[in-house]
């Protein structure tokens, strides 16, 4: 096999692998929180359970090929702070999942990459041209479009989701910052403790028993498949450039709109899917310009692959 067709080979892996997770498994995990919030399990009980079999899953998946030294990093501190980005994120996204449609709230979410073309620039020192700017401006157009004034969508929810984007794109810029220091099994394990700890301790005073065996499979459903989720990005990741990869992740849109039609029967108006279009545009013509530039780094190739 030629080097071209190697690398060809290895671009549709790293395809297949986030088609798969955008597609299918994120829908599936925000339609099973959206589902156990319809039946008034508390915020602090969803996370708790998810965050427990995320972490076995994590565990189970990494120790026996790393041991039990796969859980030290040589930057705890960075890691933690991560660690509460994700927490806040997720709070912040299930508390609008609560009061809005599915698929909106995925639809909004989206504008967390062109946070963090603007955040790179103070944190991480990188350079963005004018275009790309503008293509900022028209994703957040298209949150704007999706979250109008007098839309269907409540209007404090549109802060929410912003909210918990922005946080996600503070977590997105520290996942680079600790590429070069630690193993990214070691980030996806420590990824999910700050949201352990913190509804462990809450955990008692909300604690509802699940009174149908369906509530028990979507409360394991949502740790399986959030472990899986974030393990196939790391796979899509590894085996393309995130220029060829990353616009893939918008198939979470029809993933959502699907099961959000299918499971509570939403359905999605002509406006949403024009913020949508321009949350798309913008993200994929950011993809493209940072490939162009040289700032889309190559997939690593010295990692386990499945």
């Amino acid at each position: 096999m030629t080097a071209t067709a190697a690398r060809f080979d290895d671009s549709l892996r790293g395809i297949l692998f986030m088609c798969l997770v955008a597609v299918a498994v994120f829908p599936l995990l925000n339609a099973l929180v959206k589902y156990l919030l319809l039946h008034d399990y508390s915020i602090v009980q969803i996370m708790w359970m998810r965050s427990v079999v995320h972490l076995a899953w994590m565990l189970g998946l990494f120790l026996p090929y790393g041991g039990w030294r796969i859980l030290r990093s040589n930057r705890p501190g960075l890691q933690l702070v991560r660690s509460s980005l994700q927490f806040i994120a997720l709070v912040l996204y299930i508390i609008a999942l609560s009061h809005v449609k599915l698929t909106a709230v995925t639809m909004a979410f989206f504008t967390a990459p062109l946070m963090v073309v603007a955040l790179s620039v103070p944190m991480l020192g990188e350079r963005v041209g004018p275009r790309r700017w503008i293509a900022v401006a028209v994703g957040f157009a298209g949150a704007a479009v999706i979250f109008r004034p007098g839309g269907e969508v409540i209007h404090w929810s549109f802060l929410l989701v912003l909210g918990a984007a922005a946080a996600y794109a503070l977590f997105q810029i520290q996942t680079r910052q600790l590429a070069a220091q630690d193993d990214y099994r070691t980030t996806a394990i420590w990824t999910i403790l700050v949201a352990l700890v913190a509804t462990t301790a809450a955990g008692p005073f909300f604690w509802t028993w699940p009174t149908e065996l369906a509530h028990w499979g979507a409360f394991v459903g949502t740790g399986v498949f959030g472990g899986l989720g974030h393990f196939l990005v790391v796979k899509a990741y590894q085996y393309g450039r995130a220029s060829v990869v990353g616009p893939f992740d918008y198939g979470q849109l029809i993933g959502a709109a699907v099961v959000g039609f299918l499971w509570f029967g939403e359905v999605v108006d002509l406006w949403t899917w024009l913020g949508a279009a321009l949350i798309v545009a913008s993200g994929i013509y950011i993809a493209r310009r940072e490939a162009a530039q040289g700032t889309d780094p190559p997939p690593p190739k010295a990692r386990l692959r499945l």
